[in-house]
């Protein structure tokens, strides 16, 4: 495998406000620029192999394990909703799969992947609005 590989989650694992609340503020406390290996922005979190150590503050040796993308605020005001993570090739060389690297992340609010709450997927409604009858 090359590159990196993307899934798609579905449905969406959702955190509700207390679980959000309790992942972010690992993220921050783990964050890449206290020594630790996460890189947590509104949408993107990005896990490292090892601390950024490079001059100033840069990655330096470091090398991206992988990224979950979440929607923050849905489907109500403080969950965070997520759905989609990617591993890279190196963090595939390494382990990593998608459930681990999501599992990373969700065991701060004690959650894994497997266990975490999901989206209600909906059926489109009927008729369908974009056919003329």
């Amino acid at each position: 495998m090359t590159g990196e590989a993307t899934t798609v989650i579905r449905p969406s694992a959702v955190l509700d406000e207390k679980s959000a609340r309790a992942v972010l503020s690992e993220l921050e406390y783990r964050d890449v620029s206290r020594g630790g290996v996460w890189s947590a922005s509104t949408g993107v979190w990005q896990r490292f192999d090892v601390p950024w150590d490079g001059v100033g503050g840069t990655r330096g040796s470091a090398r991206l394990i992988g990224t979950v993308a979440a929607v923050y605020g849905t489907p109500s005001k403080y969950d965070i909703t997520i759905y989609r993570a990617t591993t890279t090739e190196h963090g595939r060389a390494n382990g990593w799969d998608v459930d681990r690297l999501c599992d990373d992340a969700l065991q701060f609010a004690g959650l894994t992947l497997a266990s975490c709450p999901r989206a209600e997927l909906v059926s489109p409604p009927l008729p369908d609005p974009f056919r003329r009858p």
